[in-house]
């Protein structure tokens, strides 16, 4: 088949079984034949007719004959599955490939092929393949579809044989399965400014060699290739081999998204609800910063962070970056709401050091886990908050009032005053709109603190903490 993919899973079956098993195939029709061959045979006993009696043991025999048939054909056959892609966003659709060899010196008989899958990826598909000659192949393919997203097994695969009057039916199913990742949806961000202190490649990023001295410079031997320029001669005198000075090595801006999978933070459920909105804005944000040269990770209110505990935990450059990315993806297929009640266990991995711009997702806040959250931003370079109202976004949209009412905005003021650039989130809302948002609200906030001067606001004092920005 064109293209290249997975490799086909294979697997040998032959069309053997015991005889049990293929009586136990016999379909309506072979056993209405089989009843009726015996009740002949009965009533030529009875009524002393041995014509009819020939007649009932001709009904009888030809499903058992045909049973026989099936069960002692060889079929050797291998069948392969191929997913085009094996990961697609919700609400995407996928298309599978099956293909059917067969190795046999036989042709086949009709065969059906019959795939098992979820019933939400759509109903189960069915293909019916006429004789296939030795060495031949048959290729079909369907597709497949979820709004929710998941891990999704597909198989394994079943092909049942027929004889050519019906009488008889046998299954054989392939061991082989394939899995579908359905991921988040990503919507593509336009790009903004947002309060950060490093700005991934631009003109902002530091140089691991810029504030040495002469003395602290660590040369490497001569490669072919170098530059002489970056010839060291006092270490080239040292250790009598020309030695050069290492390469700068540019230190990318770092991104954490924390997304908040409290159970108790989110009301409903389905593709439209408050939680599904966080995990695939989420999914979008960690995208758009992976393609501007940061350094991402995903943190979960559980205190899970996603690449690992290798290394300092983020997502480095090159294809460990675009393993990365996929690994944060598969790790948004599955997520699903935790058990935990509060930030704590998301607030000490945050403590530990500089984590850059922080964007978080967050459900509803009472007043400990807002003043939580409001603590995490002390060693962040910048903070922005997309609060979600999980109660309002189960009322009708024409009933919906602020975020969480005086309370929730208690709540946010607490968040602004710690020097987070607070969104809340209305239902439905597009994710590029408040994305925006969070840029103008930083943008206001800046001009509130230039014009106000000490009498600012309670946002004035979200924009003096006098970072840096970064163009993402």
């Amino acid at each position: 088949m064109a293209g290249a993919g997975t490799p086909y899973a294979q697997d040998d079956r032959d069309g053997g079984g015991g005889v049990r098993t293929a009586l136990s195939g016999l379909t309506t029709r072979g056993r209405s034949f089989l009843a009726a061959g015996a009740a002949a045979a009965v009533c030529a006993y009875v009524l002393g007719q041995s014509d009819l009696l020939r007649v009932g043991l001709l009904l009888a025999a030809l499903p058992l004959v045909c049973a026989t048939v099936l069960y002692r054909t060889r079929y050797r056959v291998a069948a392969g599955r191929r997913l085009a892609p094996a990961r697609v966003p919700a609400g995407s659709e996928a298309r599978v490939h099956l293909r059917m060899d067969n190795v046999s010196r036989l042709p086949t008989g009709l065969l059906m092929l019959q795939d098992r899958v979820p019933y939400v990826l759509g109903p189960r598909p069915r293909f019916v393949l006429d004789r296939v000659e030795p060495g031949g192949r048959r290729e079909v393919s369907y597709r497949v579809r979820s709004d929710l997203r998941g891990r999704y097994p597909l198989g394994p695969l079943q092909l049942r044989l027929t004889d050519p009057f019906g009488m008889c039916e046998l299954t054989r199913s392939f061991s082989a399965y394939d899995t579908l990742t359905v991921v988040p949806r990503v919507e593509p961000l336009p790009p903004v400014r947002l309060s950060g202190e490093a700005r991934g490649y631009g003109d902002g990023r530091q140089r691991s060699l810029a504030l040495a001295g002469e003395d602290d410079v660590i040369p490497r031997g001569y490669r072919y290739g170098d530059d002489l320029r970056r010839v060291h001669w006092r270490s080239t005198a040292r250790y009598g081999e020309l030695m050069v000075r290492r390469e700068e090595q540019p230190q990318r801006a770092r991104c954490t998204v924390l997304l908040d999978t409290r159970a108790v933070a989110y009301r409903g459920a389905g593709p439209d609800s408050a939680f599904e909105w966080a995990v695939s804005g989420a999914a979008s944000v960690l995208v758009h910063m992976l393609e501007r040269g940061f350094s991402v990770r995903l943190l979960t209110d559980t205190g899970d962070s996603v690449p690992g505990e290798g290394g300092d935990g983020f997502a480095g450059s090159g294809q460990e970056s675009a393993d990365a990315a996929g690994l944060m993806m598969d790790t948004l297929a599955v997520i699903d709401h935790s058990d935990g009640a509060g930030l704590s266990r998301a607030h000490d991995v945050l403590r530990g050091g500089n984590e850059g711009l922080l964007v978080a997702f967050l459900g509803d806040l009472d007043e400990q886990q807002a003043a939580l959250a409001a603590r995490m931003r002390q060693r962040s370079g910048g903070a922005v908050a997309f609060v979600l109202d999980s109660a309002a976004w189960t009322r009708e949209a024409t009933d919906v009032p602020g975020p969480g009412g005086a309370g929730g905005e208690e709540r946010l003021r607490m968040l602004r005053e710690a020097g987070w650039t607070v969104v809340p989130v209305p239902r439905g809302a597009a994710l590029d709109e408040v994305w925006r948002q969070a840029d103008r609200t930083r943008t206001g906030v800046a001009a509130g603190v230039t014009t106000g001067g000490a009498g600012g606001t309670d946002g004035g004092t979200a924009g003096g903490a006098g970072f840096g920005e970064a163009r993402v």
